[in-house]
């Protein structure tokens, strides 16, 4: 990992769910964009709510430690007909946020929309599209097969194009090709 200097940001990127929650890291370096990790947490094994809930304070507050990010960057959950999911997915973003809001990291939600918007261009793309155009952002060679993953990774981007947008003037993904066009194909 790049030393970090007053203007370098370590992002948290998180998609959350019940099942598989997903997480990523990215460095903002100057003006370059840093893969640190990204994975996802296997919840299903856990039987329970709760446990599941304890396992994601644990895996976060994990991530947090290991990393230290400046901030963290949540997928808002999307309105589905099921209330009980609904529920469940709340309580899900909310211990993740409880995570960081416990070691005072700024938190910040973004609609799915919005993030997809950042990263391609395009709010309605798919998650392989939005996977893949992180893969050639963030250069790395395979694209996991669960796509949580990536799009927590897709979370962290969107929070350094909105926010970062300060720091490097890049506030969506078009400015960011507009002034790299080498750095993609």
């Amino acid at each position: 990992m790049p030393k970090q200097t007053a203007k370098d940001e370590i992002i948290l990127g998180i998609d959350p769910g019940t099942s598989i929650m997903g997480y990523g890291l990215v460095h903002v370096h100057g003006k370059d964009l840093i893969l640190l990790q990204y994975g996802v947490i296997h919840l299903r094994k856990y039987e329970g709510h709760e446990l599941k809930l304890k396992k994601i304070f644990e895996r976060v507050t994990s991530l947090i430690e290991d990393y230290k990010p400046d901030a963290v960057a949540l997928e808002a959950p999307f309105y589905g007909k099921n209330i009980q999911s609904m529920l469940k997915l709340g309580r899900a973003q909310g211990v993740a946020m409880s995570a960081a809001l416990a070691r005072e990291i700024p938190i910040t939600e973004y609609a799915p929309k919005k993030v997809k918007q950042s990263v391609t261009g395009n709010g309605n793309a798919s998650k392989e599209q939005v996977a893949a155009m992180l893969q050639t952002l963030l250069k790395f060679d395979e694209i996991p097969k669960l796509l949580d993953a990536t799009d927590a990774l897709a979370v962290a981007v969107c929070h350094h194009f909105q926010k970062g947008s300060q720091q490097s003037g890049h506030r969506s993904w078009k400015s960011f090709v507009t002034d790299n066009p080498g750095r993609v194909k």
